[in-house]
């Protein structure tokens, strides 16, 4: 298993997509009253980890620059488009709902939400969304902080675990903490 440089992963605050279980992927919602809040519960967290001048990176998605700029403090950040959420094709902005009538094989067959992503009609698909994230992480080259999404989230994070594509998708997506992840190992930080 590759070891990487400390990781402390953010992922965005909650958004209005989010709260109505609506697809994002690649396109766009602002944050919720709720992912705001989310936000400045990560930059209580981060104050003395920015003392440590780590290199910030963030997705270019606005709901990750939005995060950013408020848990970072203001702090400048690079944007890498490597960080962007998968792209979900045809779901979406679709509901979870909608996507159960309109493609209900998909559906049924893939619960959890890296695996429906991953099978979206015209989607990013799984080898190509890992493989982004992968070279991501190999450029890292010192202690960093990420600002981006939840299922990248959960791919970059078993990767760091040296996780099976099942395992990843079964990992938490929280809101409003701080994943850190080190010597093959993660800690949550709330």
């Amino acid at each position: 298993m590759t070891v990487f440089p400390k990781i402390w992963f953010l992922r965005h605050g909650q958004t209005e997509w989010n709260a109505e279980r609506r697809i994002q992927g690649q396109l766009e919602s602002r944050l919720s009253a709720l992912g705001k809040s989310h936000a400045q519960q990560q930059a209580a967290l981060m104050t003395p980890i920015l003392q440590q001048n780590p290199a910030c990176y963030v997705s270019p998605l606005g709901r990750a620059q939005q995060t950013a700029k408020i848990a970072l403090a203001g702090g400048s950040f690079e944007t890498d488009a490597r960080l962007a959420e998968a792209h979900a094709g045809a779901l979406q902005g679709m509901t979870m709902d909608e996507v159960a009538e309109r493609f209900p094989e998909i559906s049924a067959a893939n619960p959890r939400h890296l695996d429906l992503f991953c099978a979206a009609p015209n989607g990013e698909g799984f080898d190509s969304f890992y493989s982004r994230i992968h070279a991501f992480m190999e450029d890292l080259r010192e202690p960093s902080v990420v600002v981006a999404h939840g299922l990248l989230g959960q791919v970059m994070r078993g990767i760091a675990l040296g996780l099976t594509r099942q395992k990843m998708a079964e990992l938490s997506n929280e809101q409003g903490c701080i994943y850190l992840l080190e010597g093959g190992r993660e800690m949550v930080l709330k």
